[in-house]
């Protein structure tokens, strides 16, 4: 069953009181405003990058009167979790946000932008449990103090009583819509904007399998950590990805868990929900399914292929677990009848290449192997084990043709 949801709203307002007194010829009308929250997913995660005060009521200002001083902003992360859970989760934090950019529109909205960067605390809107092992959406609160009035363009001066926290918004995230499968299985589904194009009018679905972090956890099912824990889903819905493969429709379920825990249970929800998607939609082509997934979702990827040896036209499996273990060789073997493309990095320490995608690659036909030395993009070193990065910016290739179009390329 498919619905969608409004955005998610978060939890929390501030309120910034001015000292009008010390600011003489101030408007002492009261004057109260909403603000979004304004996130993207970087390569490390989803980050509060800007902040947008709806204003517009207040008239037309002049932009020469914001300067960056004008507002400052403080954020805090707390986690969602009580202490009687036995959670503990890192990455909360308490911080003075810098803003590195203000602007107005012709509707009178205010944008602040925010420093972000990879590695830097104090943005991000994620936070990592222990022991569950979990990333969860912190409750954010932000504080907006207004530090100097703005003008009209009547030069009336103007302070702002209090501002209201609205909505975290993410354009790339709230363009999947969200759906429950026949089985209980949450997942998100982007459609592409062109689909009404394609080979034969029908497109590819490209299933993405998120990694443990970003299952659910117990009662705890939001069906947001998989589009909001890294780029692996939303990479294949860029503009870049879109045109490489004529329009894809991507879906990204969440496990209630953890794909590992319970793989044989999990492919046939998986499965089911594939071909829930190709029941419904005629658009989506049945001989254009590729699937691919990092460290738990990379186990999946190829638990897909042993169960289902002539469904897919690819998987991907990004850092997966291979061992035996998980995999006897006969299964391992099996896969060879679906293209398969794997992708890590040498100094990965969670689950590490040689007994994993090494062994892997020796069992697999013709199995493709993107090995990289470390993880690092634009400069940022990154742990050994996110080596799914690469495959969402389609940086891993192989006789000079790169990962997406080497999927596009295929079929069934």
């Amino acid at each position: 069953m498919m619905e969608r949801l409004s955005r998610r709203a978060l939890l929390g307002s501030a309120a910034a009181i001015p000292a009008l007194a010390a600011i003489p010829q101030v408007a002492s009308a009261a004057t109260s405003v909403s603000f979004d929250l304004n996130a993207s997913v970087l390569d490390g995660g989803e980050q509060v990058t800007s902040l947008t005060i709806r204003a517009g009521a207040l008239g037309q200002f002049d932009p020469s009167s914001l300067t960056l001083g004008t507002f400052s902003v403080l954020a805090k992360a707390e986690s969602p979790l009580p202490s009687s859970s036995g959670q503990l989760t890192f990455g909360v934090y308490d911080v003075q946000r810098e803003v590195t950019a203000a602007r107005v529109d012709n509707r009178g909205n205010i944008t602040l932008d925010l420093a972000t960067a990879e590695g830097v605390p104090g943005g991000g809107t994620l936070g990592y449990t222990v022991p569950a092992g979990r990333n969860v959406e912190f409750d954010l609160t932000y504080t907006i103090t207004q530090n100097a009035p703005l003008r009209l363009r009547n030069q009336r001066p103007v302070m702002i009583d209090s501002f209201t926290q609205s909505e975290l918004t993410n354009p790339e995230a709230d363009a999947f819509s969200y759906g429950t499968s026949a089985s209980g299985l949450n997942y998100r589904l982007y459609t592409p904007s062109n689909n009404g194009h394609g080979r034969a009018g029908r497109h590819p679905l490209v299933v993405w399998l998120h990694g443990g972090g970003e299952g659910g956890m117990d009662a705890r099912q939001t069906n947001e950590a998989q589009l909001r824990g890294n780029r692996g889903a939303l990479g294949f819905i860029t503009p870049e990805a879109q045109q490489i493969f004529g329009g894809a429709y991507v879906v990204a379920p969440q496990s209630p868990s953890a794909w590992m825990n319970d793989g044989d249970g999990f492919a046939p929800r998986i499965a089911a929900l594939v071909d829930e998607l190709l029941a419904s939609n005629h658009k989506i082509d049945p001989q254009r399914v590729h699937v691919l997934g990092c460290s738990n979702g990379g186990y999946m990827s190829l638990k897909m292929a042993v169960e289902y040896p002539t469904k897919f036209a690819s998987i991907v499996p990004i850092c997966p677990g291979a061992t035996p273990n998980f995999f006897t060789d006969a299964e391992l073997q099996s896969v060879s009848s679906t293209p398969t493309w794997l992708v890590h990095s040498k100094d990965d320490t969670v689950l590490p290449w040689e007994p994993n995608t090494g062994r892997a690659a020796a069992l697999i036909d013709d199995a493709i192997v993107t090995l990289y030395d470390t993880v690092t993009w634009q400069g940022h070193q990154f742990m050994g084990h996110w080596s799914w990065i690469y495959a969402a910016r389609n940086d891993p290739q192989h006789n000079g043709q790169h990962l997406w179009q080497w999927m596009a390329e295929q079929h069934r």
